[in-house]
């Protein structure tokens, strides 16, 4: 098995323009996810459905408003019915042009209130007594240090270990052509994990 992921490695190398600071994040991100679910922990994808849900319903009353068969003034109790819900969904209309320009307040609210910087969430190990984890990752812009942190997804939960995190330059990860020395940073994020593993659980 360890040999086969070497092999895949060397044969697919993983490469970042290290010029662009959205690409070596989203790399190391991506990589993160990969090692953490080969650890046994399965991706809880329950926030990106409640997400994709909100924008399909919010894609649905702006099709609704953009063509309903008559125009203003006559259709005004349906676009007031529209702004109605704009508590709700956060769609704002501009009525005298007939254009809409949808507003995803809503889901901008559940990022920062429930994602942050989330860049995982899984379910518990099958037969752990362990709650879910919520990896979180930052990568300031104009920046070269990479902070990824490890926590409980139910930090209330008996068996919720404290956070854990690592704040380190990305410098010693990529090769001058970009290319990410897997190993290493394998060694590294697989370290963190065990570090979550060991801290004492929360006493009641």
């Amino acid at each position: 098995m360890s040999e086969t992921k070497a092999e895949s490695k060397s044969k697919n190398p993983k490469k970042a323009n290290l010029s662009d600071h959205s690409s070596i994040k989203h790399l190391l991100d991506e990589s993160v996810s990969e090692i953490v679910k080969s650890r046994g922990y399965v991706e809880n994808t329950r926030l990106s459905n409640l997400k994709l849900s909100i924008g399909a319903i919010v894609i649905i009353i702006a099709l609704f408003a953009q063509f309903y068969n008559k125009k203003f003034p006559e259709n005004r109790d349906f676009l007031i019915g529209c702004i109605a819900s704009y508590p709700f969904y956060m769609v704002c209309f501009i009525l005298d042009s007939g254009k809409y320009i949808i507003v995803n307040g809503i889901l901008q609210v559940v990022s920062y209130t429930k994602e942050k910087n989330a860049i995982l969430f899984t379910h518990p190990p099958v037969g752990a007594f362990s709650t879910g984890l919520v990896v979180s990752s930052k990568l300031p812009r104009f920046s070269d240090l990479y902070t990824l942190t490890v926590a409980s997804a139910d930090p209330k939960s008996i068996s919720a270990n404290k956070p854990v995190e690592f704040t380190k330059s990305v410098t010693q990860w990529f090769t001058k052509d970009g290319v990410l020395v897997e190993g290493l940073f394998w060694k590294e994020v697989d370290g963190l994990i065990n570090d979550y593993a060991r801290e004492p659980k929360k006493s009641k």
